[in-house]
């Protein structure tokens, strides 16, 4: 991204396909309630947990997409899905445990439990079972798991069945199961499951960044078994006081805006073919159909085995900015690009068409 920025400042034209971002605004509902509430008076802390009615809005939410009674107490607003991720791993474990996390993945989880002095125990994931573990791949000795269906880089998703026989594996070994469901609404050919409708000893986190299109409002929650809210509750307040009060006026009306953010799924949708047919055209044929997320990860070892090296030369002589796999797979992610698909129709064709002619002459 940065060196995206760097060529656009130097007066370059870039098409960004490095970003995990929809190239869509806020919805206009949340805008609006926003602009009201900075008319109608101060917008100053909220309780730890979060505003109550945004709590019962997102509980009201599990109901229509999942069908479940959702108690509102157990819902957290969170500071993004990044502040759910250090009150999930600061409340379950204790330094120097052992959390699973299957790779490619999110390089944050990594990261973020190193900060912790926790062990990421980095899980390699087979193309046969797209990119997702399965109960075989685990070790005996973790003490959690976190998984993302919708994943990122790739975009598979965990159906049921699936998804329910690795909750179940790791229950057995007494181990906790963090679910990160953040780009659950994206979704193309089948519904995306949520660990809360196999089991409620589980943390799901989920944010309002990617199907509501608020990266930048920097508001998200988690759900978690009620016996853990005090202890999120102590935790989130001396960590972050509070979300931020505005994000969640926003939030709560963003709620509401369901034809708009399913007009944005239509275009992730469009994108989706139009990817999978440009990548395909352009020698770039071995990945995983994308369920969900708006990511194709796919495999450019007969390029290079160097990937961030061919993505900082893509950059340079196709103005495209990619994402090495070396961010999702430090082990195995020498051969291969996450491209995303979150921009407009338009910035898709013209990518497409760099990326191809730039592989053409290489």
């Amino acid at each position: 991204m940065e060196a995206a920025r760097r060529a656009e400042a130097a007066g370059r034209h870039v098409i960004h396909m490095e970003v995990g971002q929809p190239g869509t605004p806020a919805p206009r509902g949340a805008r609006a309630a926003l602009a009201a509430a900075l008319e109608a008076g101060q917008l100053g802390y909220t309780v730890a947990l979060g505003l109550p009615e945004l709590r019962a809005g997102i509980a009201a939410l599990y109901r229509r997409w999942y069908g479940l009674d959702l108690d509102p107490a157990r819902v957290v607003v969170t500071t993004g899905s990044s502040a759910g991720f250090i009150l999930a791993f600061t409340a379950l474990f204790d330094a120097g445990e052992r959390v699973g996390l299957g790779e490619p993945g999110y390089p944050s989880y990594r990261q973020i439990l190193h900060a912790l002095d926790l062990e990421a125990v980095g899980i390699p994931t087979a193309p046969e079972n797209r990119f997702q573990p399965v109960p075989e791949d685990l070790p005996e000795d973790l003490s959690g798991l976190i998984v993302a269906s919708p994943a990122n880089p790739s975009g598979t998703m965990l159906g049921h069945q699936a998804l329910r026989a690795l909750i179940e594996a790791v229950q057995a070994r007494g181990a906790a199961f963090i679910s990160d469901e953040i780009y659950h609404g994206i979704q193309y050919e089948g519904r995306a499951v949520s660990a809360l409708e196999i089991s409620d000893d589980v943390y799901v986190i989920n944010s309002f960044s990617k199907y509501f299109s608020m990266t930048g409002w920097r508001v998200g929650w988690m759900v978690v078994p009620e016996g853990h809210v005090r202890t999120i509750e102590r935790l989130a307040q001396n960590l972050f006081i509070c979300p931020p009060h505005a994000s969640q006026v926003a939030a709560l009306a963003a709620l509401e805006c369901t034809d708009e953010l399913e007009r944005n799924v239509a275009v992730y949708r469009e994108n989706r073919q139009l990817m999978m047919e440009g990548l395909r055209e352009a020698g770039l044929a071995s990945f995983a159909p994308p369920d969900g997320a708006f990511y194709i990860y796919a495999d450019v070892s007969g390029f290079t085995s160097d990937s961030r090296a061919f993505a900082a030369e893509i950059l340079e002589r196709a103005g495209v900015a990619v994402t090495p796999g070396l961010d999702f797979d430090p082990a195995r992610g020498h051969g291969t690009l996450r491209l995303s698909y979150a921009r407009s129709p338009g910035d898709i064709r013209e990518g497409l068409a760099r990326l191809k002619a730039f592989l053409a002459a290489r």
